[in-house]
C-alpha cells in the first residue's frame, strides 16, 4: 500500500467525530470513521467539460466530502495604500450571496451542515467546503453563490470592517504581533510581503465596496484557480461540480507581476519597547525556494535545527539545557516572489540576549559545520514516519494535494517523498548547510525597555530600535513543510 493508502487507512481507523451543526436544534451529526481498510489510495488528475482542473481521492469510507480551493492572488494583489482588501473581501464572501443576505445565507449553510471557509493568505485566497454526501448538491451551489455572486451589503461589511479594526487594535499590545509584524515590514521593506495581509488601521477605513467587488472580479478567475476534491464523490460527479461550482466565473485573471525579492535588513536586531511579562524574539534570513534541488536537504536541516521535536538543536539548547523558553521553532516558508527560513521564541525578559545568543550560536554551529551522520540519519526516519501520520483526516489530505499543485509538484510526489529524503547524503547537507545558515539573520525582540541590549550580528553595527510599534495585523503564513 502506497503512502497516500496507508493515510487513508488511517482516517478509516481513526474513528474521530466531526461534529456539524444543525441550525434548528443545534443537532450535531456524529461521522464516524469505518474500521475497513479504505479502498482508494490513488490520487486521479480530473478535467471538466469545461477545463477545469483537479486533483481527485476518492473514498468512500465517510459520506463526507471535502474540497479544497485556492486562487492566487491574496494580500499581494491588495491596491497600493489599501492594504486588508483581499482579506475584507474573503472574510465577505459568505456574508450573503445571491437572494440570500448574511442572516439567511447562514442559516442555509446551518440547515445542512454545511461548513465554508474563505480567508486571504499573502499569495492565495484559500477555501474549504466540507459537507456530506447526501447534501453535496446545496453545497455546491452554495459556494458557487459564495464566489460569483457574493452581496458586499453594506451593513455587513461595516461589521466585518469593525471586527478587523478591533483585532488591529488588539495587536498593537501583543508582542507576538508587533515582532513579527516588524519583522517582516524590515525583510519586505518596499514589497508587498512588507505590507499585513490584515491591514492597518489606516487602510482598513478606506476600503470601499467597489474595491472589494473589483478586487472579487479581477482576481477569482479560472486560469489561476487550483482544487483538491478527497472524498465520497466520484470522478464523474466531480467533473460536473467543477463547472457547476467554478464555471461562471472569468476566464482569465489580471494579476500584478512583483519582482522576486531576498529577505532584507539581515544582520540587524530590532528591539521594540512593550512593557509585557515575556519577551517575544522572531528571526529569520534567506530560505531555499521549493522547486530548489537542495530543497530536501534544506529540509532535514531545518528539522535537525528547530523542526518542533525535543531532539532539534535550538529546543535541546533553549529549552532542554537550560529552560529559558517553552518552545523554539523555525520552518522555511516559500512564496511565489521569496524564499525565507523563520523562527520564533519567547522568554524570559532578563534571558532574551542569552537567547537571541544562543539561536545565533546554534544556527552559525550548523552552517559551519553541518549536521552528524546520527542527527541526519534520525531526521530522515522522523520525516518518513511521521509523514502519514499527520494525514489523520481528509480535509488535511485535501489540504496537501492544493498545496502540492500550487508549488508544482507531481501527482507521483507522496511516493516518491520517501526516495527524495533518502538521496540526501551527509555531504549534501553540509554544502547545503553553509548555503541555508551561512548569511546574515534579521532578529526582532519585543519586551521590557529595560532588558533590551543594543546588539548586531555585525560587530560594527548598532541595534535599530524601532521607534513605535506599527498598527498592523499579521498576515497568511507561508508553505507548510512537506
Amino acid at each position: 500500500m502506497n503512502a497516500l493508502g496507508r493515510a487513508l487507512s488511517l482516517i478509516a481507523r481513526k474513528q474521530e467525530t466531526a461534529r456539524l451543526a444543525q441550525c434548528a436544534g443545534a443537532v450535531a451529526i456524529a461521522l464516524t470513521l469505518s474500521a475497513a481498510p479504505a479502498s482508494a489510495t490513488n490520487i486521479e488528475r480530473i478535467v471538466s467539460p469545461g477545463g477545469i482542473v483537479a486533483w481527485l481521492v476518492h473514498e468512500t469510507a465517510v459520506p463526507l466530502i471535502t474540497v479544497d480551493f485556492a486562487f492566487d492572488g491574496g494580500g499581494a494583489q491588495d491596491p497600493a495604500g489599501k492594504a486588508g482588501t483581499a482579506n475584507l473581501m474573503a472574510s465577505l464572501l459568505d456574508e450573503g450571496a445571491g437572494d440570500l443576505d448574511a442572516t439567511a445565507f447562514a442559516e442555509r449553510l446551518d440547515r445542512k451542515a454545511v461548513q465554508m471557509h474563505i480567508r486571504a493568505a499573502r499569495d492565495h485566497i484559500r477555501g474549504t467546503l466540507q459537507t456530506l454526501s447526501e447534501n453535496r448538491d446545496e453545497a455546491f451551489d452554495d459556494l458557487r453563490l459564495a464566489l460569483t455572486e457574493p452581496r458586499f451589503d453594506a451593513a455587513a461589511v461595516e461589521l466585518n470592517r469593525e471586527q478587523l479594526l478591533s483585532g488591529l487594535r488588539r495587536q498593537l499590545k501583543s508582542p507576538t504581533d508587533l515582532a513579527a509584524l516588524r519583522w517582516w515590514s524590515t525583510a519586505y521593506s518596499g514589497h508587498t510581503y512588507g505590507r499585513p495581509v490584515g491591514g492597518t488601521l489606516e487602510s482598513v477605513p478606506n476600503i470601499t465596496i467597489a474595491d472589494l467587488k473589483a478586487y472579487q472580479h479581477r482576481v477569482l478567475a479560472r486560469d489561476h484557480l487550483t482544487v483538491a476534491i478527497v472524498g465520497d464523490i466520484d470522478a464523474a460527479a466531480a467533473k460536473a461540480m467543477l463547472d457547476r461550482v467554478f464555471g461562471a466565473l472569468p476566464a482569465k485573471a489580471q494579476l500584478v507581476s512583483h519582482q522576486v525579492v531576498p529577505p532584507r535588513g539581515l544582520g540587524q536586531r530590532i528591539n521594540i519597547d512593550l512593557d509585557v511579562p515575556q519577551t517575544v524574539i522572531d528571526f529569520g534570513g534567506t530560505g531555499i525556494a521549493r522547486n530548489d534541488p537542495d530543497f530536501f536537504a534544506a529540509y532535514i536541516l531545518n528539522h535537525i535545527l528547530g523542526g518542533g521535536t525535543f531532539s532539534s538543536r535550538l529546543t535541546s539548547e533553549i529549552r532542554v539545557k537550560r529552560g529559558l523558553a517553552y518552545s523554539v521553532s523555525d520552518s522555511l516558508v516559500w512564496y511565489e516572489d521569496t524564499a525565507l527560513f523563520f523562527g520564533s521564541t519567547a522568554t524570559r525578559a532578563d534571558s532574551a540576549d542569552e537567547t537571541v545568543s544562543l539561536i545565533r550560536k546554534e544556527i552559525r554551529d550548523l552552517a559551519e559545520n553541518g549536521p552528524t551522520a546520527d542527527e541526519l540519519a534520525a531526521a530522515k526516519s522522523y520525516l518518513n514516519s511521521s509523514f502519514v501520520l499527520n494525514l489523520d483526516t481528509s480535509a488535511k489530505v485535501a489540504s496537501l494535494l492544493l498545496q502540492l499543485q500550487l508549488d508544482h509538484l507531481g501527482i507521483d510526489y507522496i511516493d516518491a517523498r520517501k526516495q527524495k529524503i533518502a538521496a540526501v547524503t551527509l555531504d549534501d547537507a553540509k554544502r547545503v548547510a553553509k548555503r541555508l545558515f551561512g548569511g546574515g539573520m534579521l532578529f526582532t525582540v519585543v519586551g521590557r525597555p529595560a532588558t533590551l541590549a543594543s546588539a548586531s550580528e555585525a560587530p560594527a553595527a548598532g541595534a535599530v530600535r524601532a521607534p513605535a510599534p506599527l498598527p498592523a495585523a499579521i498576515g497568511g503564513a507561508g508553505g507548510d513543510l512537506r
